[in-house]
């Protein structure tokens, strides 16, 4: 039997990475501290920053549960490990 459907993405480093990378881009802690903060659209252009990131973080996980995660119901599962 072809073990095909094993796609844990708990294992690849790649996912990690790019998940800290992004948690780290989402807290403004690489801003120099004591400077003028410039307001864009009524924002602090950090909270917009902080905003984009956050929704590059929505998609990313998106994407890994479309396409990274094998669901498989349990009756596939079943038929599976039965031979059918």
């Amino acid at each position: 039997m072809q073990n095909n459907r094993v796609k844990e993405p708990i294992q690849k480093k790649w996912i990690w990475i790019g998940m800290v990378l992004l948690m780290l881009a989402i807290v403004p802690w690489y801003f120099p501290k004591g400077t003028d903060v410039a307001i864009v659209l009524g924002f602090p252009y950090w909270a917009l920053i902080s905003l984009f990131f956050s929704l590059v973080l929505c998609g990313y996980c998106s994407w890994l549960c479309l396409n990274e995660w094998n669901i498989v119901e349990d009756l596939e599962e079943a038929k599976e490990v039965k031979g059918e």
